[in-house]
């Protein structure tokens, strides 16, 4: 089973005008005067203080009131009965794993940190886009009883949250427990605002961002056909103020280049010219138009993570697959909304009007591939610098596998066997990203 969901960078320079046939109705709310890129027109629809998708909807992510007791459900018709009851009656978008699982899919990740973490010095943990909080409260929870008194004790946890309302919804699930109300903080900003860090971090430290990067702001580029050059794509209003069109100007933003260059969109320079040549034959004579879209959001997030916290350790958990994606283009986001308990899908990124999520699929190699030369370890072609950044040992597993490593998967097991956490995640990754002192 295929499970479904349960930082703004902007440029002043100006397009050169392409038009485009990918029209859409919208609210102008988002798109003022001037074009802007793919990745502030999501940024705006998702996180805009008055019109994005997370603002308007305070209750878009569940708290579910008390933990699921699995091992007294018969099995998954009992399990799916359950989950349609509780949306049912809270109205609600979502429910995250962490939230559908809890306590058990956030001591999992507590566990993992506790075998691999430096206990000479302090603890410190730190979450983007801490949701509910019912992360946090896991982790504090089993490290007050697991962990040696002197790393609880010392510890601190910190939540770099953009939403004013989720912030508070994670003081007060983390405040139940009054010992950890001073391990605990809450800083409400953007995790990808370099100014919000203030100083760099030199101590060891963890960090943690579960399905943050679904949500992160991606870019679109766009070509003609198979040997065309890649193309910036931007929105802009249309003259009649209610249709958005897009717009295609050639690569010149220092991210997007910097995305598609680690990424290797652009292969056809290492071909031969045989090859060059038939391929040239062939796009004329059939040209399909190629669309491709870049998590530029999660590459400039790990650019300020690496540089304010050097010594960091990563888990991230989210979707590696989405079904049912209807928006066109490699990596394309599922944009969906819900409404009396009914998702609908739409076809097209622009018709999101702070009413839907925007979700990505996460390319567990491709952010391996962006984690290695944030780090410094890997080198862009054009690089020439001698300097070289420090190798971090990476691992990717399934949702599945991470669990049954350091959680305990019987605790959501029901009376027949069948276990939703390990069933149901199968388009779900967790990648683990450690420092090394290797620089060979």
């Amino acid at each position: 089973m295929f499970t479904r969901r349960l930082t703004l960078i902007s440029l002043s320079s100006k397009p050169k005008v392409w038009a485009s046939p990918f029209q859409a109705l919208y609210s102008t709310h988002i798109v003022d005067n001037d074009p802007i890129l793919v990745r502030d027109f999501i940024h705006s629809a998702l996180y805009h203080p008055s019109h994005g998708y997370f603002s308007q909807r305070s209750r878009s992510v569940g708290v579910l009131p008390n933990t699921i007791k699995f091992n007294n459900l018969q099995g998954r018709k009992a399990y799916m009965r359950y989950l349609d009851n509780v949306y049912k009656q809270s109205d609600i978008s979502w429910f995250t794993p962490v939230e559908l699982f809890k306590p058990w899919y956030a001591h999992a990740i507590a566990e993992a940190i506790m075998r691999t973490a430096n206990f000479s010095v302090p603890l410190k943990i730190y979450e983007i886009g801490g949701g509910s909080g019912t992360c946090a409260k896991g982790i504090l929870d089993y490290i007050m009883m697991n962990a040696p008194a002197k790393v609880y004790n010392s510890m601190t946890y910190t939540s770099v949250e953009i939403s004013p309302s989720l912030a508070e919804v994670q003081r007060e699930t983390v405040g139940e427990v009054r010992s950890h109300i001073p391990k605990f903080r809450v800083e409400r900003r953007d995790a990808a605002n370099r100014s919000g860090w203030e100083h760099v971090e030199q101590q060891p430290c963890w960090v943690i961002m579960l399905e943050v990067l679904d949500n992160l702001p991606h870019d679109l580029v766009y070509s003609d056909n198979q040997i065309s050059p890649w193309m910036e794509v931007w929105v802009e209003r249309q003259h009649d103020l209610e249709t958005l069109k897009e717009l295609y100007k050639p690569l010149q933003d220092p991210l997007i280049t910097r995305c598609v260059e680690i990424l290797d969109l652009d292969k056809t320079k290492s071909t031969s010219a045989a090859v060059s040549t038939l391929k040239s034959i062939w796009s004329k004579l059939h040209p399909k138009p190629r669309r491709s879209w870049l998590p530029t959001g999660c590459l400039k997030l790990l650019e300020v993570l690496h540089e304010v916290l050097p010594k960091m350790s990563l888990i991230a958990s989210d979707f590696s697959y989405l079904p049912d994606v209807k928006v066109p283009g490699e990596r394309a986001p599922l944009v969906s909304t819900k409404k009396d308990g009914t998702s609908s899908d739409y076809e097209n990124y622009m018709e999101a009007k702070g009413d839907a999520d925007i979700f990505f699929p996460t390319d567990f190699r491709l952010l391996e591939r962006m984690d290695h030369y944030c780090s410094g370890w890997l080198k862009l072609h054009n690089d020439h610098s001698s300097k070289k950044g420090k190798k971090r040992r990476t691992i990717m597993l399934e949702t599945s596998s991470f669990m049954e490593e350091f959680g305990l998967p019987t605790k959501t097991r029901t009376k027949d066997g069948y276990n939703p956490l390990l069933d149901d995640f199968k388009n779900t990754k967790f990648y683990l990203s450690v420092p090394t002192h290797n620089t060979k």
